[in-house]
């Protein structure tokens, strides 16, 4: 009966690759691993731009994990180990 109410807000289906790039992001920033999440992120936009080129995702795909994107974007910019400021100073 009220079977539209599902689609509201339902996230497109996941692309297993970039699942697996945004999880391996998400662990290496939990762990502080700057350097190796930095490299994540490299990976994440390759293999997104990768996708988008191919056309084997689909506008609400793109949209999607563009967003993430962007977001990581903001949070990486100026995560290095080399801006971090020692305690002790």
């Amino acid at each position: 009966m009220f079977d539209f109410i599902k689609n509201l807000g339902k996230t497109p289906r996941k692309n297993p690759e970039l699942e697996d790039a945004i999880n391996k992001l998400n662990l290496n920033r939990s762990n502080n691993y700057k350097d190796a999440a930095q490299e994540d992120f490299r990976k994440l936009e390759a293999v997104f731009a990768k996708l988008c080129e191919s056309g084997k995702l689909n506008e609400k795909q793109k949209s999607y994990y563009n967003d993430i994107v962007e977001d990581f974007r903001v949070k990486m910019d100026g995560y290095t180990h080399k801006d971090q400021k020692p305690y002790w100073t």
